[in-house]
């Protein structure tokens, strides 16, 4: 990446989003913030001549108005989420991030032309990769069954992840993917020494790890920034948590 590079961030305006769009400024990139509301981000970042803002919602733009916003993009970076209360557990739009992935993928096939699109989504260590087939105790299997039934944003990221899995997979030629999988987020005022590794290694349910959103924004930095790092982890769910201290 060069300091041209143009990065979409969707829910900048979010813990995580503010702390990403903060960070890919800081290293020089381009960046477009939509956001429901502008003044939900600081005046210091309205201020940096790099960033573009654009006040909608990723779910009201047209279609065309969307992919014109993809359009020149290198990176699309999604830190959506649903707000913990109860219209934003239970109210709708309850497939945020699911609707959101389908429609970027849609914008990057419009116009993609040359080099893939680097798509980084940010999912929950509670997610299994699938593709791994990785090991889940029965108990945590009967709770993960409940919220996937009973908890409408956990089935969003699930669905969201599978469909970079199954529907544009590893040899799309518009689109590489990576899927960040926090544990328990936390806030922290600065970047601390963190892991990442294939899979979880320790329970998302019953012992869970912590993992600072501002090191969920520096790891996202990485990615997108440090091609070798990328290529690493493309096409797969990293799990990211703190060093322990």
């Amino acid at each position: 990446m060069n300091d041209r590079t143009t990065v979409l961030v969707l829910g900048a305006t979010g813990a995580t989003g503010m702390l990403l769009v903060r960070q890919l400024l800081d290293r020089g990139l381009a960046v477009k913030a939509l956001v429901r509301s502008r003044d939900k981000l600081p005046e210091a970042l309205q201020q940096q001549d790099r960033l573009t803002m654009i006040q909608d919602s990723v779910l009201d733009l047209s279609e065309k108005a969307f992919a014109d916003l993809v359009d020149g993009c290198d990176a699309v970076a999604s830190c959506l989420g649903h707000n913990l209360s109860l219209k934003g557990i239970f109210g709708h739009p309850r497939r945020l991030v699911t609707d959101a992935i389908r429609r970027t993928c849609q914008a990057v096939g419009e116009h993609h032309s040359g080099k893939p699109i680097k798509l980084l989504l940010m999912n929950t260590a509670g997610n299994s990769n699938r593709d791994l087939q990785e090991p889940v105790s029965i108990a945590q299997s009967c709770v993960i069954g409940l919220l996937r039934r009973l908890v409408p944003p956990h089935r969003d990221n699930e669905e969201a992840a599978d469909f970079l899995r199954t529907n544009v997979g590893q040899n799309d030629t518009a689109i590489e993917w990576v899927v960040i999988r926090p544990d328990s987020l936390v806030d922290e005022d600065s970047v601390n020494p963190y892991q990442l590794h294939s899979s979880p290694t320790r329970s998302a349910i019953f012992n869970p790890g912590k993992t600072s959103r501002v090191n969920v924004a520096h790891f996202m930095t990485e990615l997108i920034t440090d091609d070798e790092l990328w290529n690493a982890w493309r096409g797969r769910m990293p799990v990211i948590y703190n060093t322990p201290s």
